[in-house]
């Protein structure tokens, strides 16, 4: 079995384990000599030219993903040239378009903020004047990690993103609601070629700057009736995957808002990072499980091997730039964490590497991971 992964992140790397597990060949195509490439059998191409890609996905049974930014035009091709591509284009294009996304939640009937395209300045005043005056502007393309998402109250905040998306020189724009929530939720699953799903927990993300600080499996308890609130968030997750196709590991993130209810913030339809707890938490960890459903075989449990589990990310890294400089003291001092490094020179707010602790009460699981993370952030 030959799985291809276009994109040599830290996604793919953590991929390779499980596939050396399963007896599965990774290949990887990458832009450069990614993080995996040490690791991998490694092409260099560009994933936007469809002729690179093609010729990659030729040796390989199936070609999944490690980000979201193949285009459309070179996944069509790839599919047209008789190659299984998981998830496939129709499904992915709803990770890839928020515009798209908010549509196909709406056909759904999937809980999510309201919202609306804005190709105009009117289309902005509308929406402005409708919700109170502030609301939230997003790139329908391109964002992550907080990027691509302006908060504003006037069409004077956006100035420069609707002149560049109505001249065709930026991606189109949508505008949502400003959602008063108390906290943001992930919701894994994944879903077999077959159509089998296996969800795991809900989980809690933390976010620093706005990017992902700390997971914590299962979510805690927060306000009103947990058991209600996570049955709530798989269905709706379970929703989503059939209504969209999905092929692979999925991930819902989810705003609880403070009466209680969860609604659809986005999609991402690979592993995930409030996924990575799962490597060391769950029977089958989402990376190998992203491989048993895109080469369509059956699903494992994704039970929890302890009651709790907690993935604390390294942003930024030792001064010295080199994550092992600083593991001596750290597997000295924290025995029973888990500790992953992503092979990345140390930078301001980049995610180097994730720390895991697990264990039976979530507060002290936490502290230990915390303690781990805090060797790395120096």
């Amino acid at each position: 079995m030959i799985v291809g992964v276009v994109g040599a992140g830290q996604l793919a790397r953590m991929m390779i384990p499980a596939a050396v597990q399963l007896g599965i060949e990774l290949r990887v195509l990458a832009e450069a000599d990614g993080m995996s490439a040490q690791l991998a059998q490694t092409a260099v191409g560009d994933y936007r030219d469809a002729a690179t890609v093609l010729e990659f996905a030729r040796g390989v049974d199936v070609l999944t993903f490690d980000h979201e930014h193949v285009p459309q035009d070179v996944l069509r091709a790839v599919v047209d040239a008789g190659i299984r591509v998981a998830p496939g284009p129709d499904a992915l294009l709803f990770a890839q378009d928020k515009r798209e996304m908010r549509r196909r939640m709406s056909e759904l009937g999937a809980p999510q903020p309201d919202w609306a395209p804005v190709d105009s300045d009117d289309d902005l005043q509308a929406f402005l004047d409708a919700h109170g005056g502030a609301a939230i502007l997003k790139t329908a393309k391109g964002g992550y990690d907080g990027k691509g998402v302006r908060r504003v109250t006037s069409v004077t905040d956006a100035r420069d993103w609707i002149d560049a998306a109505v001249s065709g020189e930026g991606p189109q724009l949508l505008v949502e609601e400003l959602v008063d929530f108390t906290r943001e939720l992930s919701q894994q699953l994944a879903r077999s070629i077959r159509g089998e799903i296996v969800s795991w927990p809900l989980v809690e993300t933390v976010q620093r700057d706005s990017v992902c600080a700390e997971v914590y499996a299962p979510a805690r308890a927060g306000a009103g009736d947990a058991r209600k609130r996570a049955a709530e968030a798989a269905e709706i997750a379970h929703l989503i995957a059939e209504g969209v196709g999905v092929t692979g590991v999925m991930a819902v993130e989810l705003f609880e808002t403070a009466d209680g209810r969860v609604v659809v913030n986005e999609l991402a339809m690979r592993p995930h990072n409030s996924g990575h707890w799962t490597i060391e938490g769950s029977t089958t960890s989402q990376f190998e499980q992203h491989l048993r459903a895109v080469l369509d075989l059956p699903l494992g449990t994704a039970d929890m091997v302890r009651p709790a589990a907690v993935m604390v990310n390294v942003l930024g890294g030792p001064s010295s730039g080199r994550m092992e400089d600083v593991y001596a003291n750290a597997l000295a001092a924290c025995p029973d964490v888990h500790f992953h490094s992503y092979a990345k020179t140390a930078r301001p707010g980049r995610k180097v590497g994730h720390v895991t602790a697990i264990g039976d009460d979530v507060q002290r699981v936490a502290d230990r991971a915390g303690v781990g993370a805090r060797f790395f952030e120096v």
